[in-house]
């Protein structure tokens, strides 16, 4: 196995995760130079093997798995049994950080809750995901990511203002709980380095949500009063929103009152800066029906491409509507690198799948593309043997007891 590479070079983490929230969490970690050992349900691992169609050409790998598990080896272990929880202690008394999404309290009947391990292994970090966190009256509830975009306000602010409630169409609570994990860990790595004291990190993904609501919900706690919904356009900016072309659609975002004067003088529109009620930025929200409806016959006298040409040489934020395709097309995209080909040992033949790449670029130490997402199992018996030393005769005993 090629060694890592990144700023966690090192460090080692038991993954007991599944699905995407967990999962994302542990990726981002494994991306910057950890050891990440994923621990999967023998015969069936993770849920989202099972999230399919789509597969990844050349394999029966669901596309869902694939995305959020490379650099991860796989290991088949059952933790319900005595000789599972066994393995399992050993395995993390190699490691740094643990990170798991069971509901709360669940992992505690296997002798693997926070509290337990802290006792033993004072120094391990903790990261705990769930729906509601640890504490409070909704704790012991599952969590899901739609469930938690209603719960959480966002899906009261999507959509059109006569329509019905949106969520978001990724879903973002569970990844945006994986994030907010993985720089509760970063912070608690730094802890540990001062101290050698490990500690929980606690993240609940209506804690999270909440926390994105930025100018949303300041909105609401300075006015007191629940923002509607408005659909494509932006509750503090007016306009900010999505326009019909001559062939289609564009956003526009003229975000100050000098960007608006620009706009105005060049497409013959210098009389809306004379009108107090498109004067400025304030007035525009005020008036962002009248603004609408004034601009969007401009909009669609020329098609978005001649529109985007004019706008960006003025400074004037813009852009399409891509779809998917456009987007992994887009010359941008290209130059960066978003998509990363990776040898996979499960395409037919030999070959590769394709993987979104990690956003973060550090200039010295960049995101580690050394392991593609697993097989079920994949790395089992190698674990077993290098880590804790088991012979083959060992390892196949308990492949014929379930255990593995």
């Amino acid at each position: 196995m090629t060694q890592p590479t990144g700023p966690l070079k090192g460090l080692r983490v038991f993954d007991l995760t599944r699905v995407l929230a967990g999962p994302t969490c542990v990726q981002m970690l494994a991306d910057l130079g950890a050891d990440v050992i994923k621990i999967e349900r023998p015969g069936a691992g993770d849920d989202t093997r099972g999230f399919a169609p789509p597969v990844m050409p050349g394999t029966k790998e669901s596309a869902y798995f694939v995305g959020v598990n490379r650099n991860k080896q796989s290991v088949t272990l059952d933790i319900s049994k005595t000789e599972g929880q066994a393995l399992a202690m050993r395995l993390i008394a190699q490691s740094d950080i643990l990170v798991e999404n069971f509901k709360v309290g669940a992992l505690a009947k296997y002798g693997l809750g926070y509290e337990q391990l802290h006792a033993q292994f004072p120094g391990l970090i903790y990261c705990s995901i769930t729906g509601f966190g640890q504490t409070g009256p909704y704790a012991p509830r599952p969590g899901y990511d739609s469930l938690i975009q209603a719960m959480g306000g966002v899906m009261s602010l999507t959509g059109e203002p006569d329509g019905l409630p949106q969520k978001v169409g990724v879903p973002v609570g569970d990844l945006f709980a994986g994030l907010y994990g993985c720089i509760g860990v970063l912070a608690a790595l730094r802890h540990r380095e001062l101290t050698g004291q490990g500690q929980q990190v606690d993240i609940g993904m209506l804690d999270t949500s909440i926390a994105w609501l930025a100018n949303q919900g300041m909105n609401y706690l300075a006015t007191g009063e629940n923002p509607p919904r408005l659909g494509n356009q932006h509750p503090n900016i007016v306009p900010y929103q999505v326009f019909p072309t001559a062939d289609g659609y564009m956003v526009l975002s003229i975000a100050n009152d000098p960007t608006f004067r620009r706009f105005c003088n060049e497409f013959g529109l210098e009389h809306l800066l004379a009108d107090e009620r498109f004067a400025t930025n304030a007035a525009r929200v005020q008036n962002r029906q009248l603004v609408t409806d004034t601009l969007t016959p401009v909009l669609q006298q020329h098609p978005t491409a001649w529109w985007i040409d004019r706008l960006e040489a003025l400074k004037v934020g813009c852009g399409p509507i891509n779809t998917l395709k456009q987007v992994f097309s887009d010359p941008q995209a290209q130059a960066r690198g978003v998509v990363v080909e990776m040898a996979h040992s499960a395409v037919e033949g030999g070959g590769t799948v394709r993987t979104i790449a990690n956003p973060v670029r550090l200039s010295e130490t960049p995101a580690d593309y050394r392991l593609a997402p697993p097989t079920l199992g994949e790395h089992t018996d190698a674990v077993l043997h290098d880590r804790l030393g088991l012979g083959h005769a060992e390892i196949a005993e308990l492949r014929a007891k379930g255990i593995i």
